[in-house]
């Protein structure tokens, strides 16, 4: 009993995270010498480059260009670990074998945005190296004899340097003044293998170096070797640092002695837990003779291998999102997590990888299922992104429909067996034309216990709270729709006189019939924009051109509920963005902007509406028609959980 205790405690260690240590930062060697660069960094490369150009033009010996291999490997470096960062974040794979449950914040993601200066830096030295010894450009391509040495020098002789020099580190004095900095990191991620000070990576210099070094000197040193060494240490590094579980236990179980020759991400993220133990680099051999393994690594390392296959915790709310454009697609945590994590991040750069996204578009179009995509906690609930693989242009493919809402059923449908208690539709995942807000699954399955939610009352809260309360008059575009006849009523209560742009005076009247009979001669039924050419308070819940935009006075302010958000052509107006909300201060793991255009920690209105029925407890779907008796009482909601109006 005392040891199954003692394996729950080590297993809720490592699902609350890791520590956080306040260290100091003005030790020797701390901070690495080109910090203030920024990504001007990266110029240090240019002398390799300025190399391999010339050797490609001017030298015969093309191929023993040591800065063309140099730059190879560099290369290949960044793409382990960003191969390593893309399956970590794709939840949709590797949520079951996650280690620790908790997110990666964008605290940590900021603290590690310099994950790569290691690269820099071996590269400087390996430049070093082979200006000083011109020879090592003429090893050979091959050595198979190379590599037995190379292995038999790293189990030999870095691995227990490295076991020493990690034991050192965690002394009082070192610690607080270096190695903090790595385990400052809550949640270990690729990127966080190489997010430490400068004076531990130029340890990690030697470390890497033993191996290259003694086999060179026994005269079975190649380029092989240096390729395959230098990329192997940085994929298990990858490992032990990648929070997922991928190593099964039916390989420890058939061959025991096999847990002393390779750690496992279970057994890395056990140190960062408990920092007493489990300091080897790759063998825990090395623990084992020093003994400091922590007696229960194999037990919790079984635990979740274990559990893998098997569901894992379930959310207690979904947002069912879809893929907006292509660039929305390039900004997801699975491509590249530092752009995922930064708004108004559109590079140029990425513009070649569109042929492969729209390649990957017909493939999911095909054969695809809605996936896992993002995370966060708040206040002990897990909530999550879910993604209907569909892109925004599909949705008003007549063809289409069948198969997105059948994608949405089949959604909600899964959320309702796993416990989900609410399930909120993003976007065009409740367009009216599609599925009636929601409507068609309600009625079509009328004992879900999950709650289904539009959301859209919260997001007609926050386009009227924008509106300022002295507004006598204002233009609406799309006024027939969801949201605009929520709109249209609640203005016409607060006997503020609408504008009304429909060419449809059936819907017009229906409209203004809902209105109280005193209300009603606020609503007026206008067919183009020039009958609001002296209103200054403009909502558009559809485009508008820039002849259209034209009728404006100078000094309008158009406030906006139209996907996707109007092109500003006025320079003498202001334009306001789509109705969003930023989440509480208290919520944890979240490292994702909803979209690329969205600051940090704001997401959509509806998001936030859905999470607000969630925190509520309200028993009701919210589908169809807004009910515009409850947008103040959603509204007052918010506010009190701690949404912020931007």
């Amino acid at each position: 009993m005392k040891r199954e205790n003692s394996r729950a405690e080590g297993r809720k260690s490592l699902e609350d995270g890791q520590f956080c240590f306040p260290g100091k930062k003005g030790a020797l060697l701390f901070a690495w010498p080109w910090e203030h660069l920024g990504s001007f960094k990266y110029l240090l490369y240019g002398p390799l480059l300025a190399g391999f150009v010339s050797s490609t033009i001017w030298e015969e010996n093309y191929g023993q260009s040591w800065s063309k291999h140099i730059l190879a490997i560099c290369m290949l470096r960044v793409l382990v670990y960003q191969l390593w960062s893309s399956y970590t974040n794709m939840l949709f794979l590797t949520r079951n074998r996650r280690v620790s449950q908790d997110g990666i914040d964008f605290k940590q993601i900021d603290s590690e945005w310099d994950w790569d200066n290691f690269i820099i830096l071996q590269a400087l030295v390996a430049s070093m190296a082979y200006l000083i010894f011109p020879s090592l450009a003429n090893l050979p391509l091959w050595d198979l004899k190379g590599f037995f040495y190379c292995l038999v020098f790293h189990m030999g002789l870095a691995e227990p340097l490295y076991y020493c020099l990690h034991r050192l580190l965690h002394t009082s004095y070192l610690f607080s003044h270096y190695h903090w900095l790595h385990h400052g990191s809550k949640v270990t991620n690729p990127f966080t293998a190489g997010h430490a000070t400068f004076l531990e990576q130029l340890i990690l210099c030697v470390i890497i170096g033993v191996p290259i070094i003694g086999t060179t000197l026994i005269g079975y040193g190649s380029i092989g070797i240096l390729y395959i060494h230098v990329l192997a240490f940085d994929f298990f590094r990858c490992l032990g640092h990648s929070n997922i579980e991928i190593i099964p236990r039916r390989l420890f179980d058939n061959f025991p002695l096999l847990r002393y020759v390779i750690y496992t991400p279970t057994y890395h993220s056990i140190h960062h837990t408990d920092m007493g133990t489990n300091f080897c680099l790759f063998m825990p051999l090395y623990d084992a003779l020093g003994k400091t393994i922590n007696n229960f690594s194999w037990d919790i390392h079984r635990d979740i291998s274990s559990n893998a296959g098997k569901k894992g915790r379930a959310p207690h709310f979904v947002f069912l999102a879809h893929v907006v454009d292509v660039m929305s697609a390039l900004h997801s945590p699975f491509v590249f997590r530092s752009f995922n994590s930064t708004p108004f991040t559109i590079r140029p750069f990425l513009i070649v990888m569109w042929p492969a996204t729209f390649l990957v578009m017909l493939a999911m179009w095909a054969k695809s299922k809605t996936f896992s995509f993002s995370f966060y906690n708040l206040r002990g609930n897990l909530y999550e992104t879910w993604v209907v693989p569909r892109f925004g242009f599909q949705y008003f493919l007549p063809f289409a429909t069948e198969g997105i809402n059948k994608h949405i059923e089949e959604a909600i449908l899964r959320a309702d067996r796993l416990g989900v208690k609410v399930i909120s539709l993003a976007a065009l995942n409740k367009n009216e034309a599609l599925n009636g807000g929601g409507t068609l699954f309600v009625n079509k399955h009328p004992n879900l216990k999950v709650r289904v939610v539009h959301g859209n009352t919260l997001t007609a809260a926050v386009i009227l709270n924008e509106i300022p309360r002295d507004a006598k008059e204002v233009f609406l575009s799309g006024a027939t729709s969801k949201l605009g006849r929520a709109i249209t009523l609640y203005l016409a209560r607060r006997k503020v006189r609408v504008l009304m742009l429909t060419q449809s005076t059936e819907r017009f009247r229906i409209i203004q019939k809902e209105a109280p009979e005193d209300c009603q001669q606020f609503l007026v039924q206008v067919t183009k924009c020039q009958a609001a050419k002296h209103c200054k308070t403009w909502i558009m819940g559809k485009w508008a051109t820039p002849r259209e935009q034209s009728w404006a006075p100078p000094g309008t302010h158009f406030h906006q509920f139209v996907v996707p958000p109007m092109i500003q052509f006025r320079r003498d107006c202001t334009y306001g963005k789509l109705a969003a909300m930023r989440l509480p201060d208290d919520v944890e793991g979240l490292g994702s902007c909803e979209q690329y255009t969205m600051e940090r920690g704001v997401v959509h209105a509806c998001h936030a509406g859905g999470v607000v029925h969630f925190l509520e407890g309200w028993s009701h779907n919210e589908v169809g028609a807004i009910d515009v008796q409850r947008i103040d009482i959603v509204w007052e909601a918010a506010l009190r959980h701690g949404f912020k109006p931007l």
